[in-house]
């Protein structure tokens, strides 16, 4: 680990962040997200001219580089590591976005309209994977979604409410809850899925 010397002294506290980080340690996983959320939000907006998709994305990078942190190895700086991951993967989001622009309108616009069978309000296997991972990143990661995500996925998820239960207590129409807990969920199964179950 010589290469450190080379280093920043910013390169080298993340290093000792990363470390903190990798034993669980939550408040490492908060600080390196603090450090660099802004500057990935930036260059992402960038990228693909959308406040919230460039939200979603800046929490995707940091769920995969969480998730992926093990193979991490100091050979460059940690925020280069990071950068390289953000990009990649909204070059992917790009690429898809291109193939099908308008799929989650679609199912946005139609959510309401949709029959609901009556096994609906039981968690399906995305719900049931985003319920039992209990990863440290996880909690950091929810914490930084938008407010309104972050209510739906904590009454889900943590407090595991109805959708009529939701539909309640944040006093939106069930269509609506349906339609942001999709959103929300797809986050986050992505971010889970995405980087592999270890």
């Amino acid at each position: 680990m010589e290469v450190v010397h080379e280093f920043s002294d910013k390169a080298k506290g993340d290093l000792l962040l990363v470390e903190e980080a990798k034993k669980g340690n939550e408040k490492a996983f908060a600080s390196l997200m603090n450090r660099y959320r802004d500057s990935i939000y930036y260059m992402l907006l960038k990228m693909v001219n959308n406040a919230s998709d460039a939200e979603d994305l800046t929490i995707e990078a940091f769920g995969k580089a969480f998730r992926n942190l093990d193979s991490y190895t100091p050979k460059f700086a940690f925020s280069t590591w990071l950068f390289k991951i953000a990009t990649n993967n909204c070059v992917d989001f790009i690429r898809k976005k291109k193939l099908s622009p308008t799929l989650f309108d679609h199912l946005q616009e139609n959510l309401d309209n949709v029959t609901v069978n009556i096994q609906s309000d039981l968690p399906d296997p995305e719900e049931t994977l985003i319920h039992h991972q209990k990863v440290a990143a996880l909690n950091i990661i929810v914490s930084q979604l938008k407010p309104r995500y972050k209510s739906l996925i904590e009454l889900r998820y943590y407090k595991e409410y109805s959708y009529e239960e939701i539909s309640s207590e944040l006093n939106l129409p069930i269509g609506t809850v349906k339609a942001q807990l999709f959103r929300a969920k797809t986050l986050l199964y992505n971010i889970l899925i995405k980087t592999g179950n270890r």
